[in-house]
């Protein structure tokens, strides 16, 4: 089933194109990674999607609904959509448990009981309870990713937005949350991942989104991508990533 269905979406900047009618479509319980050129649009559409940004034209077909129409209750939508963020976006003065919990109790209106139970839960999904007391200054960047992971889970979203999981990580950890993706999507849950990172990349399943001057240069698994593509674009991207793959 498809879960989210982009159209013609462009966004514009002082009258400069950001994004120019990107068009793709994800499935439930698929991952898709995006990836291009620095200054491509990556995050840009990721921030449109949860209308973080305001798109300047286009649909953004989410659960059979135009989440870009006037009418549509924009923090339910954001509910929906769990967002993993580059930087983690976890409060300093919070520990790791009441990060988690800070949704539940705000936004799903549990009571701080049901918003520990849930918590803990999901940092154990994610193997951080033992961690669950700490403070984000006390924790690897990612021990920090997981974390957020988890918060983003508690919210039972239907679909998982990251945004450069592995840009801040050593390639020890950012082999980990490779896995933890995986896991992820054995679980059916369905993810939209931009990322720079063509080891991240290979170790996903799904299909690649090459996004490249705000628009859709080509989509395949990456190992087609990266084998002499037709399109010039691609193929300087990846020889360029080729020694660093």
């Amino acid at each position: 089933m498809t879960l989210l269905q982009v159209r013609n979406l462009t966004k514009n900047y002082d009258g400069i194109g950001i994004l120019n009618g990107v068009n793709f479509s994800l499935h439930e319980g698929e991952i898709k990674v995006v990836m291009g050129p620095s200054g491509c649009g990556k995050t840009t559409l990721l921030r449109c999607l949860n209308r973080l940004v305001e798109p300047s034209s286009g649909e953004i077909i989410f659960d059979d609904k135009d989440i870009t129409a006037a009418d549509v209750d924009i923090r339910q939508v954001r509910q929906r959509i769990g967002f993993v963020f580059q930087n983690f976006a976890l409060y300093r003065h919070l520990s790791a448990l009441e990060n988690v919990k800070l949704g539940l109790r705000k936004l799903r209106g549990l009571s701080d009981a049901e918003a520990t139970q849930r918590a803990i839960y999901e940092l154990s999904h994610v193997e951080m309870q033992d961690h669950q007391d700490k403070y984000p200054a006390h924790l690897s960047g990612g021990q920090q990713q997981r974390v957020a992971i988890a918060r983003a889970l508690a919210m039972d979203p239907a679909v998982l937005f990251f945004d450069e999981p592995t840009s801040a990580l050593d390639p020890l950890m950012a082999r980990e949350i490779a896995n933890l993706l995986n896991r992820l999507h054995a679980e059916k849950v369905t993810i939209l991942c931009v990322t720079h990172d063509v080891t991240l990349a290979k170790n996903l399943p799904g299909d690649v989104l090459f996004l490249n001057h705000g628009h859709v240069e080509a989509e395949a698994p990456i190992s087609e991508l990266m084998q002499n593509h037709a399109s010039e674009n691609v193929r300087a991207f990846f020889e360029e990533k080729a020694p660093n793959a």
